[in-house]
């Protein structure tokens, strides 16, 4: 009787208790990522350090000792000894309207704020997987919107009637140029690539060897070279008489450099494409072009997402070379602003550059979300 007083037997499970804050929630995350060994913390103490000398100075230059108000280049000047200014954000705001819309006429600016908006209303519709209608909707961006586009910012005449004044294109420029030139490489180059890459894997060899040229050919050139090719050059191989304006010659030259690149990346997911599909779609009786359509052409694009987004992406940081044949873009317009000395202090051509920086940022770094989205959402089952 005294032993079975001594033990004790537990009739109810005992509660749970919560893991070691030492392994869980942040403190968890940094012991097993960050600290988890001397090396590892070596090195995050290094990496903390170099963030820091980096990101520090950033801050200070461009938000800490930044001017955000101001009439001109007295507000940004320093008027004390040994007084620090950082970035001139009151010469980006008297500059602003030059660097989105150019030299456009003032008066008719309202017509590229149309063509942005309906460019925003078309596109974030036809990005979102969830909107239906997508085929009305990728009609109406695709070959409704150019058009629409084309008459807005160009003018409209129509029997000697003037609806739109004629605007030329000379007096374009900003993120105007930016966006034509980066959106129309961007539609018009990824078809051509396709039609490429199937062309260089085309069992008729004439087909091929063109394919196989205009590849070569265009991978094989600068595209400053394509650029003062197709705004120089050009005219001289034109019959007399016969001219196209610069931004089109412009818009022809970087499409078919892009293309190019595009086809490659296009012909890397076709050839990662298992031979049992195609003579899948084959013993289904499928030709040629459904069976591309319908099942290869899909499996391979969800494939080279990454390749297609990187070569989207390099296509919208090379408009800026069009400085070159003399059409000012946002980085064109920045430079130009550089000349006016109601404006000029030392820390303007940091801040144009770094206004410049940001705006190609938040595009690309955009772009590059969106891809990593589609890819985790149109997977194939690749992934291990």
């Amino acid at each position: 009787m005294a032993n079975a007083e001594i033990f004790h037997v537990r009739t109810e499970e005992a509660p749970t208790l919560p893991a070691p804050v030492s392994t869980t929630g942040v403190i968890g995350w940094m012991r097993k990522n960050l600290f988890s060994s001397i090396g590892n913390t070596l090195l995050t103490l290094v990496g903390v350090y170099i963030a820091y000398s980096i990101i520090m100075p950033f801050i200070q230059f461009a938000f800490i000792d930044a001017v955000w108000t101001g009439d001109d280049r007295q507000a940004c000047l320093a008027t004390e000894p040994g007084q620090h200014i950082g970035a001139c954000w009151a010469y980006v705001e008297a500059y602003l309207p030059q660097f989105i819309y150019g030299r456009y006429p003032v008066e008719e600016r309202y017509r590229v704020d149309i063509v942005y908006a309906l460019f925003v209303l078309l596109l974030v519709p036809l990005l979102i997987p969830s909107v239906p209608r997508k085929g009305l909707n990728a009609t109406l961006f695709l070959a409704v919107f150019p058009i629409i586009t084309y008459f807005l910012l160009t003018g409209l005449v129509i029997g000697g009637t003037v609806i739109l004044p004629i605007v030329e294109t000379a007096v374009w420029g900003g993120l105007l140029v930016t966006l034509v030139i980066a959106v129309t490489g961007i539609v018009a180059s990824l078809p051509i690539g396709i039609a490429l890459a199937l062309g260089r894997r085309s069992q008729m060899p004439i087909i091929k060897l063109v394919c196989v040229i205009f590849i070569e050919f265009w991978r094989g050139v600068p595209l400053i070279t394509v650029l003062f090719m197709s705004s120089v050059m050009l005219p001289l191989f034109l019959p007399e008489g016969v001219t196209f304006d610069k931004l089109l010659r412009v818009l022809i030259g970087v499409t078919l450099f892009s293309s190019a690149y595009m086809a490659e990346v296009v012909r890397g997911g076709l050839q990662a494409i298992p031979k049992g599909q195609y003579e899948g779609a084959m013993a289904l009786g499928l030709r040629f072009w459904p069976m591309m359509y319908l099942i290869v052409l899909p499996q391979a694009l969800k494939l080279v997402i990454p390749g297609i987004v990187n070569t989207f992406i390099g296509l919208f940081k090379d408009t800026t070379l069009v400085l070159i044949v003399g059409m000012f873009d946002l980085l064109g317009q920045i430079q130009s602003s550089f000349s006016d000395p109601t404006w000029s202090t030392p820390s303007q051509g940091h801040t144009g550059y770094l206004f410049a920086a940001i705006v190609f940022f938040v595009f690309c770094f955009g772009m590059s979300r969106y891809s990593i989205f589609m890819e985790r959402k149109l997977h194939t089952g690749h992934k291990r």
